[in-house]
């Protein structure tokens, strides 16, 4: 996944080479833009925010999450459905 902090506003804004596109409002300071992108998944997957977690890429723009509740078909599906939302 790749997050691009201090966007206009949060969104699943496409793919790019393979991995997913988000833009956050958040800056990428004190930990704020990784928050934003669990509150975004969170929320577009109808999850708990627990359940959404950071694997790798705290520090960097391509991170990688843990989603827990959720199978990989319906994720898949509800992030292309915000994809069509934009």
């Amino acid at each position: 996944m790749r997050v691009i902090p201090g966007a206009k506003k949060d969104l699943v804004a496409g793919e790019e080479n393979g991995r997913l596109k988000v833009r956050l409002q958040a800056p990428p300071v004190e930990g704020k833009a990784n928050k934003a992108l669990v509150r975004l998944l969170a929320r577009r997957l109808g999850l708990s925010r627990g359940r959404v977690r950071l694997v790798r890429g705290a520090r960097s723009r391509d991170k990688m999450v843990l989603l827990a509740g959720v199978s990989m078909p319906r994720a898949r599906r509800l992030l292309e459905e915000a994809l069509r939302d934009r």
